[in-house]
């Protein structure tokens, strides 16, 4: 599929406070907190919020990066294997792929 990036047209915003105090809430036991979202998207109107690993995702799909490279970057970031991480970020570029929110490229 190649690299990922987010389209260009698309208006949106990241809040690092936010992200910061959702993995703070979840280290602590708070597992809802997990749904929250730190990274919006306006999109035709309507304003979506990512949780936390879909937000990670929609930051890394910057272009340099294809489906396992962004596994790996989120694998070192949470101690968790790529193998697993992959999937989540198949479905994610999947969805946001067929919603015109993330573009791909070689």
């Amino acid at each position: 599929m190649g690299k990922f990036f987010r389209n260009p047209d698309l208006v949106w915003r990241d809040e690092p406070e936010e992200r910061d105090a959702i993995i703070t809430a979840l280290d602590s036991g708070d597992e809802a907190a997990i749904d929250r979202g730190w990274v919006i998207i306006v999109e035709g109107g309507h304003m979506h919020e990512l949780n936390l690993i879909a937000g990670e995702i929609w930051l890394l799909c910057d272009g340099e990066l294809d489906e396992m490279g962004i596994a790996k970057k989120l694998a070192l970031a949470y101690d968790a294997p790529a193998e697993e991480i992959v999937n989540d970020v198949r479905a994610f570029v999947e969805a946001s792929i067929k919603r015109g929110w993330i573009l791909t490229g070689e």
